[in-house]
């Protein structure tokens, strides 16, 4: 794996891990960074929605959300610059609006709640998942590098585990931002793809025409 071709996916990572893996052992950091709609709303704190992506709740909600942002993240980096749909740039605003986007139903939610709290880079991720979707929905894709699907069959799963774990509850992670997430994720690529290169719409009809659970490559 070379750095230089997927940078702004390992950055994104390595950002994640050490401002989480601080939290950790940092209650102070955290209680200053985690979505507090409460307080963002009554001392305009909003850099919450940001810095509450950044932090996790756990180890393994930490390799959950690094392990899908990198096999997905580094083919919509590379996707974003064939395609001529804006590059780097591009994949950081798709990133960072999805961590955002994906938090105002919570937070419009929960604002007068003082209780309320959430963390994860969970809205962001699934951006990133359903936008590279589009380009290659029948990609091969190994959990626990043994179990092969494509990356559409992973993608469902993943929505449907959010949604169960959203419904249970008592995490402090905010489950209800996949949904948003993925919404976001997918509008943005559309919009994006129309604006600057439409002709990819002939591409991606192709592509979802040939279905695949297990992936194709």
């Amino acid at each position: 794996m070379n750095f230089q071709d997927y940078p702004i996916t390992i950055s994104l990572i390595v950002f994640n891990v050490v401002f989480t893996l601080i939290g950790f052992s940092n209650p102070v950091l955290v209680d200053k960074s985690i979505m507090w709609p409460y307080r963002v709303v009554r001392e305009n704190q909003y850099m919450r929605f940001i810095t509450s992506g950044f932090l996790h709740a756990d180890y393994m909600h930490l390799i959950f959300n690094m392990f899908t942002l990198f096999f997905f993240g580094r083919n919509l980096e590379q996707y974003f610059s064939i395609y001529g749909l804006g590059g780097n740039l591009a994949f950081l605003a798709l990133y960072f609006l999805g961590l955002i986007v994906s938090d105002i139903p919570s937070y419009l939610k929960h604002k007068d709640d003082y209780n309320y709290r959430s963390l994860g880079a969970s809205g962001a991720v699934s951006a990133v998942v359903f936008a590279t979707i589009l380009f290659s929905p029948w990609s091969s894709i190994y959990i626990y590098g043994a179990l092969k699907i494509s990356a559409t069959v992973y993608a469902v799963l993943y929505i449907f585990y959010c949604v169960y774990m959203g419904k249970k509850g008592g995490d402090n992670i905010n489950h209800d931002a996949h949904l948003w997430g993925s919404v976001f994720g997918l509008a943005f690529t559309l919009i994006l793809i129309g604006v600057l290169q439409p002709d990819l719409f002939d591409l991606i009809i192709e592509e979802l025409k040939n279905p695949s659970l297990f992936g194709t490559g």
